[in-house]
């Protein structure tokens, strides 16, 4: 598997197009959203200031090309990001902030072990925000063809934002991919979840009192299950058809409830069976990077609760982990 991995590597980068500082076309973009952002209803004043000194960024098309899901398999992506290290700094962090995460757990009905697990993922519990200038990075997604709708539509909420004077444009400094403060919200989210929690008329997602609860408010309100499971991790018989293994985190298919897959999991015992009716689906995730791979392993069956986690980042690996490190936290707190 590193072998492939070094390969994919070797390949991205003698293949990748080399992007100049100002591409052809990046300026005209830039008048042409400028329409629609005052179609809008995006003053020309803000626009004008806010945007003036967007860059086209190449490393950010790097990243978006060469994003550790397309390319690293599920054992070596779950362990990097859930080690003891991992562990330790997240109970530390949750000692010196004991009552506010107290709080925002009873408040929201959102586990502790479920928020430390995203923040200590996203940003090293704050630790690290990332430093790319937002506005850049979204002007360069929004101009890039592989996703241009999807970032167009995050700048324009964004200048939304920043028109109604709740968020400050020059503290914009986060990930590559336009994603902000310790629990790395996308525009959409800030505007739809974001709470003032320490009720001081501003929302700060780089500050525990409203990340925290901003993070919770959003996992309830999206339909996160209080104690039920997240996934299992399963032998596959060969006798499970392949229309029920799932290798796409966009839309997982062929659901039933997990008493309907036990016959065809060689290590169902350890199903607890008040959650045979529960609707599950059963994911592959390494049969993306090998697509032609005959193993069944490694193979989970995943809940409601896992799909919660992947409308928060769609990736398999990703909600993986999240759902792994909540329960070495439940086993420590």
């Amino acid at each position: 598997m590193k072998l492939i991995n070094y390969l994919f590597i070797i390949i991205f980068f003698s293949f990748t197009p080399s992007f100049s500082e100002n591409p052809t076309g990046f300026n005209a973009w830039k008048e042409s959203f400028k329409k629609t952002a005052l179609e809008n209803d995006i003053s020309e004043e803000t626009f004008d200031i806010v945007m003036a000194d967007i860059k086209f960024l190449p490393d950010v098309i790097k990243y978006d090309r060469y994003q550790p899901e397309f390319y690293e398999d599920t054992k070596t992506y779950i362990s990097k990001r859930t080690s003891s290290k991992k562990v330790s700094k997240g109970i530390d962090f949750y000692k010196k902030n004991i009552n506010l995460i107290n709080k925002v757990e009873n408040l929201y009905n959102i586990e502790k072990e479920l928020l430390l697990a995203l923040m200590g993922i996203e940003t090293n519990f704050g630790t690290y925000v990332g430093k790319m200038d937002i506005l850049s990075s979204l002007a360069t997604l929004s101009f890039d063809k592989r996703r241009s709708e999807f970032f167009s539509n995050e700048l324009i909420i964004l200048l939304k934002l920043i028109e109604k004077n709740q968020i400050d444009y020059q503290t914009l400094y986060g990930s590559w991919a336009g994603a902000f403060g310790f629990f790395q919200f996308m525009p959409s989210t800030m505007k739809n979840y974001a709470v003032d929690f320490d009720k001081n008329n501003s929302i700060d997602l780089k500050d525990n009192h409203d990340a925290y609860a901003s993070a919770a408010n959003y996992l309830n309100q999206i339909g996160w299950k209080d104690n039920e499971p997240c996934f299992y991790k399963v032998q596959l018989t060969n006798e499970i058809p392949k229309k029920y293994l799932n290798v796409s985190a966009k839309k997982l298919h062929d659901k039933k409830k997990l008493k309907y897959f036990r016959k065809y999991i060689s290590n169902a015992n350890i199903l607890d069976q008040k959650y045979d009716n529960l609707t599950t689906s059963i994911i592959t995730p390494d049969k993306d990077i090998i697509p032609d791979a005959e193993n069944l392993s490694p193979a989970y069956i995943v809940f409601d609760n896992y799909e919660i986690i992947l409308k928060w980042n769609r990736s398999l690996r990703f909600s993986l982990a999240v759902c792994t490190l909540k329960e070495k936290f439940k086993n420590e707190l």
